[in-house]
């Protein structure tokens, strides 16, 4: 497998990152493993699904972002399960969390959103978990997309278990307005669901149409990222991507 990018700050000011969405079922499974996982992808932003929405919730996620070396920059039990977590070489500008409506009879859903900046780049960030029902996961993709372009930014980065594969209607709804970063730029293996057989792609990350995609995929394979951990750490793989961010005003 070639290497992934590794981050940093490009001397035309654009910034190289990496971007990680995690579904991490509310960290029942084995949270050594998950953050072992975390740690070796060297993320600078982590998209998380089924963050810990219950009891001690903030505690728990907490210690998931002080084991992986992170702070939690947004979500959780107030987006109704997604998070993002990120490194100190963000600079936080605002976030919201934001709870989508609720049908009778279906999980809650939501969505943790920032805009952050990484040296002169300035990035929209939004961690999703889409409906497991059809239509009403149809219509959260629209207003995914709704609140990415009421975030003000040129460039931005959307990710999360859209629980559909690249030819759903909801998935299709999110690539065809933002690049499927994993069809841009392959990279690493490309099923998600489920860990101990992945079968299918339901994960990913989108980003706008400015932003440069350098790489994208599950990273088994990376040094430090081993399939018992993949296995053991919850019932979704990763998906990571390296992305060239624009400085403010650049367009690739």
């Amino acid at each position: 497998m070639p290497p992934l990018p590794n981050p940093g700050t490009e001397p035309d000011g654009s910034a190289v990152i990496r971007v990680l969405s995690y579904n991490i079922r509310s960290m029942r499974d084995d949270t050594d493993a998950l953050a072992r996982v975390i740690t070796a992808c060297a993320p600078d932003l982590v998209l998380i699904q089924e963050a810990p929405i219950f009891f001690r919730w903030r505690k728990k996620l907490a210690r998931l972002a002080a084991a992986t070396d992170l702070v939690i920059l947004t979500g959780g039990g107030t987006a109704a399960g997604p998070a993002v977590l990120c490194t100190l070489r963000a600079t936080v500008e605002r976030t919201e969390d934001v709870l989508l409506p609720l049908t009778p009879g279906h999980h809650r859903r939501g969505l943790a959103t920032a805009v952050v900046r990484f040296a002169g780049a300035r990035l929209g960030v939004i961690s999703c978990h889409l409906s497991l029902h059809r239509g009403e996961r149809h219509d959260q993709a629209g207003m995914l997309l709704d609140r990415l372009a009421g975030l003000g930014v040129e460039h931005a980065v959307a990710g999360g278990d859209i629980n559909e594969r690249p030819d759903g209607p909801a998935f299709t709804r999110l690539s065809s307005t933002l690049r499927d970063c994993r069809a841009a730029a392959p990279w690493g293996t490309e099923h998600t669901f489920p860990s101990a057989a992945p079968d299918r792609r339901i994960d990913g990350v989108f980003a706008t149409k400015g932003v440069d995609v350098l790489g994208c995929g599950v990273p088994l394979g990376l040094p430090g990222v081993t399939e018992n951990d993949l296995r053991a750490a919850t019932d979704h793989l990763p998906v990571l991507a390296a992305l060239r961010i624009p400085a403010a005003g650049k367009v690739y």
